[in-house]
C-alpha cells in the first residue's frame, strides 16, 4: 500500500483501514506466539502500513 493511495481515501475509509490492519497485526502476533507464522516479515509490513495510515490521518486532521 502506497501513501498516494492512502491520501486519496477519506478519513472514514482510513479509520476502517486502520482497524482492519490492527486486527491483522493481532492475528499475526498470535500466530507468531504459537509458532504457526511462516513469514515473519509480514508483521513488519503491517506495522509500517499502520504507521502510514496514522500519518495520513494526522495530515488530514491538521
Amino acid at each position: 500500500m502506497t501513501s498516494k493511495e492512502l491520501r486519496e481515501m477519506t478519513a472514514e475509509q482510513l479509520n476502517a483501514k486502520l482497524t482492519e490492519l490492527k486486527k491483522e497485526l493481532f492475528n499475526l502476533r498470535f500466530q507468531h506466539a504459537v509458532n504457526q507464522l511462516e513469514n515473519t516479515h509480514k508483521m513488519t509490513e503491517v506495522k509500517r502500513d499502520i504507521a502510514r495510515v496514522m500519518t495520513v490521518l494526522n495530515e488530514k486532521n491538521a
